[in-house]
């Protein structure tokens, strides 16, 4: 099988970002993020927010923040973490790593340097278990990047030999899913969890992911399974135990009722409880 090194230089992100939470030592998302775009030749962008700031939920990112931003103190070392972050990235042989502060909320941020990024890698416990959907979640849902979320204290390597990917047929899985090629051109092992019940709307082109996938020379193992949403995100973690995987590749749903965003069943489930990296998308 093809090693993530081997992977066409066509198929990989060109631009990487990695939401740092902290910088001595370096957090879960600087190292995980800069393993990832030297492998691929990759640029990366390493973001800073302040722990004051990461506390805004997504409805008050394009208000407060501005506001609260104007309010904190520069950070003085900011300069030295430019520094810091470019000779750390060089180590692993990476030449073009770009360090920002930002001064606004997690989603805020994310939206913005989402629009020129391929990948972000995200630390689920960049804030507290607390706020994880309201801040996090809600982050992953307004942007239009795919998301890499590290589990809490993610210390180990970046290998994604087995993967399993979730699949109901949604828009949201299909990007997930076209986001994920180059892991899953580079994984040993693929298991498609097809749990796509359809609707009965003929109308739409239906998307069959186990053709998608051979058609670009990857053989995943079906599973066939009938889940309620609530159901499918055990499922999913479930199965991830099963084959010892490495990483779980899903879309991210949810919908606004009443001002107030809501997950669905399997998104919540996953977001709470994955303990291996996940890839993300709405």
């Amino acid at each position: 099988m093809t090693s993530i090194e081997q992977t066409p230089r066509t198929t990989r992100p060109g631009d990487i970002l990695a939401l740092v939470t902290a910088t001595d030592p370096w957090s879960p998302a600087a190292v995980a993020a800069i393993a990832i775009a030297s492998r691929w030749e990759a640029n990366l962008t390493g973001c800073f927010i302040d722990p004051a700031l990461r506390t805004l939920a997504g409805g008050k990112a394009d208000s407060e923040p501005t506001v609260l931003g104007l309010l904190l103190e520069p950070r003085i070392e900011s300069g030295d973490e430019h520094a810091a972050f470019s000779a750390f990235a060089r180590l692993s042989g990476l030449r073009n790593a770009d360090w920002i502060v930002a001064r606004t909320s997690i989603a805020s941020a994310l939206r913005r340097l989402g629009a020129r990024h391929d990948l972000a890698v995200i630390e689920r416990d960049m804030v507290h278990p607390s706020g994880l959907l309201d801040i996090v979640g809600e982050a992953i849902l307004s942007c239009r990047v795919p998301c890499l979320v590290l589990p809490p204290q993610w210390q180990r390597e970046i290998r994604f030999e087995r993967v399993v990917i979730g699949c109901n047929g949604s828009i949201e899985a299909i990007r997930a899913i076209h986001a994920a090629l180059p892991f899953l051109k580079a994984a040993k092992q693929v298991t498609l969890v097809d749990g796509d019940l359809g609707d009965g709307d003929d109308t739409h082109p239906r998307f069959d992911p186990f053709v998608y996938l051979l058609r670009h020379g990857i053989t995943p193992r079906p599973s066939y399974v009938r889940a309620s949403s609530a159901m499918a995100g055990e499922i999913l973690l479930q199965e991830v135990g099963n084959i010892d995987a490495g990483l779980l590749v899903m879309g991210a749903y949810g919908h606004s009722r009443m001002r107030e965003r809501v997950f669905g069943g399997a998104t919540r489930r996953v977001l709470e409880e994955a303990t291996i990296p996940v890839l993300m998308q709405h």
